[in-house]
C-alpha cells in the first residue's frame, strides 16, 4: 500500500512544473510588454524616470540609458530635453530657459543651483520646470528623497503645484496636482 502510494505521488508530481524542450528558447521580455516598438540600436539596458511636461501636466517617462545613472547623470538626462520620439508624442521640456549649473547631495537632499537669469520675470511654466526636476530626482530610488534649489549661494523660493513658493526641500508630493495621471 505505500509504495503503491509513494508511486502514484512521485506520477503527479512528474506531472506539475515546467515542461522541457527539445532545444533552448528565448523567453518574452516581461518589462518590454506595452512598448511602443523596438528599441533604437543605441539604447541601453538601464532605465532613467524622467518629467517632461504635455498639455500643462508634468508626465513620467521611462527612457532606456546605457548605464545607470548617478543623480547628477538623471539631471543631465532631464536637460537635454525630449528625444525625437517623445517629441512626436508630444511631450515638451519647461527647462529650455532654465540654467542649472549643478547640484550636491547630502543626506539625501539634492540642492539645485540656478544660474542667475537675464530675464528676472516669472514665466507662466516655471512652476513645470521646477517640478520636472523635483519629480525626476525624487522618484529615482533611494539616493534622493528632497529637493531645494539656490541661486546665488541663497535659498530659492520656488513655486509648487498649488502656487505657493518654499524656499526649503520639496518632494514629488508638492506637485501631485501636476501629475498627468
Amino acid at each position: 500500500m505505500r509504495r503503491l502510494l509513494v508511486l502514484l505521488l512521485a506520477l503527479a508530481l512528474t506531472g506539475c512544473g515546467v515542461p522541457r524542450d527539445s532545444q533552448p528558447r528565448d523567453i518574452d521580455d516581461p518589462q518590454a510588454q506595452g512598448s511602443s516598438g523596438p528599441l533604437a540600436a543605441d539604447a541601453g539596458t538601464a532605465i532613467v524616470r524622467l518629467y517632461l511636461v504635455r498639455d500643462g501636466m508634468l508626465v513620467r517617462v521611462i527612457r532606456r540609458v546605457p548605464t545607470v545613472q548617478t543623480p547628477s547623470g538623471q539631471l543631465q538626462q532631464l536637460l537635454k530635453g525630449p528625444t525625437a520620439s517623445e517629441s512626436a508624442d508630444g511631450l515638451t521640456s519647461a527647462l529650455s530657459t532654465m540654467e542649472v549649473i549643478g547640484m550636491t547631495i547630502m543626506n539625501r537632499r539634492a540642492t539645485v543651483n540656478i544660474a542667475e537669469s537675464a530675464d528676472q520675470g516669472a514665466r507662466s511654466d516655471e512652476v513645470l520646470a521646477y517640478g520636472q526636476i523635483v519629480c525626476t530626482l525624487t522618484s529615482q530610488g533611494a539616493d534622493v528623497g528632497t529637493v531645494s534649489f539656490v541661486r546665488g549661494g541663497e535659498p530659492l523660493a520656488v513655486p509648487r503645484a498649488d502656487g505657493s513658493l518654499v524656499d526649503n526641500s520639496l518632494t514629488i508630493a508638492d506637485y501631485a496636482g501636476l501629475l498627468e495621471s
